[in-house]
């Protein structure tokens, strides 16, 4: 009758390991049940800005996924997808990289549209008043290589107007056109509109006639070799609802 007590309390004391390893594995369990997946999106230069508070946005809506971006010139993103750089979606500032990418992604959808402006040195000191100014001989002016879009696009509206510009330098990217002229590295450069409104109290903007402008659209897709396909789709997706597409107009893209 003695032993009763003694080999209850040894039974408990067993048991308590037992318990605490029970409890351990079921919290474990849950934390199992919505695992962290960090999604890579290749995106334009232009979409800098936008992009972050989209990320941001769709985060919170989307516990458990983190979004992180790599941002550069269209025609360098396109040359990481064929160097088989680890990503999960692609939005690029033109349909033809995308298309020349097809056999890299899934169907991709235009997510906005943008526009083409002038940037001039704060105040425009130079009087530039449009496309045809940029011509004269006292001005730097500085242009984005023809490999990239919006360098694409400026060598057509140009072309179109019969304008000849010899830039001082063709940027890798509209950013670093843009840098160069609010640093005053330049006296003006053909920017998106979205860039020129990011750099207001830097830059000053000279607008472009629809007539004589290019629209530049930005498809969005996923990669095929993405390892979170399902995460990545959704994604893409999520940026043509209603909560995106406000980001995107509020930072003045258009509407796709």
């Amino acid at each position: 009758m003695h032993r009763t007590p003694v080999r209850a309390a040894l039974a408990a004391a067993l048991a308590l390991p037992l318990l605490a390893a029970c409890s351990s594995g079921k919290s474990d369990g849950k934390a199992q049940d919505k695992p962290s997946t960090t999604l890579t999106v290749l995106a334009a230069a232009s979409l800098t800005d936008v992009f972050k508070q989209a990320g941001d946005a769709y985060e919170k809506g989307h516990p458990g996924t983190k979004v992180t971006f790599s941002f550069a010139g269209s025609q360098e993103l396109a040359a990481q997808v064929r160097q088989g750089a680890p990503a999960d979606a692609l939005v690029t500032a033109d349909t033809k990289t995308m298309d020349d990418l097809k056999s890299a992604t899934d169907t991709p959808k235009v997510i906005a549209r943008n526009r083409l402006t002038i940037a001039t040195a704060e105040g425009n000191p130079k009087g530039v008043k449009g496309l045809s100014d940029l011509s004269r001989g006292d001005l730097k002016v500085v242009l984005a290589a023809p490999q990239v879009p919006v360098g694409r696009y400026s060598t057509k509206v140009l072309d179109q107007q019969h304008v000849t510009v010899k830039p001082v330098s063709q940027e890798p990217n509209v950013r670093a056109v843009l840098s160069k002229v609010s640093l005053g590295e330049a006296d003006a450069g053909i920017v998106y509109q979205t860039d020129a409104a990011a750099a207001k109290g830097k830059v000053s903007t000279v607008t472009v006639p629809d007539a004589q402008n290019a629209v530049a659209s930005y498809p969005a897709a996923t990669l095929k070799s993405s390892k979170h396909t399902e995460e990545a789709d959704d994604f893409v997706k999520w940026l043509g609802s209603d909560e995106a597409q406000k980001l995107l107009r509020a930072a003045g893209f258009q509407q796709p």
